[in-house]
């Protein structure tokens, strides 16, 4: 089979490793690793087969930077990995589109969609799939009404910005938690805060970012992974994250949810769906997966499905080259255990080996 070389943006993530290997342990083929990432810290290089420091994706030259390593790179396949990337990416697609370069992103519809929670829980009770209760917040006055409105203080709520993504803007108002409770029990990347340091900070806003009041599920959370084309999942394997580190599954288990599986399997025929595709749930208190966000792109924990043996990346890009696609079932009960690894460099950058 020809080889080939991807593109993968965040290439500079914690969980990076185990997507890399996704695409070099694919068992077909030769798959060369370019990585960007806005970040330049010395030991990103060392990870893939060849790395650039690009600017924010909010940068407006994001897109030619990426343009440009691509030509100079010959890239075949590139795949963005960052949520707002995604939304930018897919408006100039036809500029990859020119230089024969593949891009693993779905349609900018079910983009705008699935990026933005709000929409995305307006479109889904829209279409009578079932979400948890919400109340969007455009300022701090909404909060305040929304939190009474949603049954603060003997309800916990959670608060999001609708177009955030990796835990950023995401905070837990439990009145049952105290300031002190959080501060002596709690570690520092926990969620939770208290009503008044929460009116505090929004006090603070020069420009307020859209939000919304969810209710609390108290967990544990369940990812599904799906692999669609054109609104049909054509893989779906489901895992139960036991433990989080800032969005990031530590411990995950191959799970299957009949309900939830039902549930990703409407939406992605309702967005007319396409590509890698990742949909967050957390358990109520009856144990019920009830969905959260959904992510148009690959998810931080593919490398557990895979592992279960169904590599849902290099799949997608056995689908974009038109290759044949093998029946394949996940191995359920396989489990992720997350621990440190290191890499080392002297002062100048370069990588010591010990």
């Amino acid at each position: 089979m020809k080889n080939l070389t991807v593109l993968l943006s965040a290439s500079g993530s914690p969980s990076i490793p185990g997507i890399i290997d996704c695409f070099k342990k694919n068992g077909e083929r030769k798959i060369r690793v370019v990585g960007v990432d806005m970040s330049e810290e010395p030991t990103a290089k060392y990870l893939v087969d060849a790395f650039y420091k690009v600017p924010a994706v909010a940068d407006n030259n994001y897109i030619n930077f990426i343009l440009d390593i691509c030509k100079k790179e010959k890239v075949d396949i590139y795949f963005p990995n960052i949520s707002l990337e995604v939304s930018k990416v897919i408006k100039m697609k036809s500029e990859f589109d020119k230089l024969g370069i593949k891009i693993a992103i779905s349609n900018l519809h079910s983009i705008e969609i699935a990026n933005n929670k709000l929409s995305t829980y307006k479109f889904l009770k829209e279409h009578n799939i079932e979400v948890p209760n919400f109340y969007s917040v455009k300022s701090l006055e909404d909060f305040i009404t929304g939190c009474k409105i949603m049954g603060y203080p003997n309800k916990a709520l959670c608060l999001k910005i609708v177009d955030g993504s990796g835990s950023r803007g995401v905070r837990i108002i439990d009145s049952k938690k105290s300031r002190y409770d959080i501060f002596v029990n709690e570690k520092p990347n926990t969620f939770y805060t208290s009503y008044d340091d929460m009116v505090s900070v929004l006090k603070e806003a020069k420009d307020f970012h859209e939000m919304m009041l969810v209710e609390y599920m108290p967990g544990p959370e369940y990812t599904i992974d799906i692999l669609a084309e054109n609104g049909k999942a054509l893989y779906i394997v489901g895992r139960e994250n036991t433990v989080s580190l800032m969005s990031i599954a530590q411990e995950s288990v191959l799970k299957y949810d009949a309900d939830a599986y039902e549930i990703c399997k409407n939406i992605v025929k309702l967005l007319n769906m396409d590509g890698n595709i990742g949909f967050d749930f957390m358990r109520d208190r009856e144990g019920k997966a009830q969905l959260m966000d959904i992510n148009p792109r690959i998810t931080a924990t593919v490398s557990v499905i895979a592992a279960g043996g169904v590599n849902l990346p290099y799949l997608r890009v056995k689908q974009l080259l038109g290759e044949k696609l093998p029946k394949l079932d996940p191995k359920y009960g396989t489990f992720l255990k997350r621990r440190y690894g290191e890499i080392y460099t002297d002062k100048d950058g370069n990588r010591i080996e010990i």
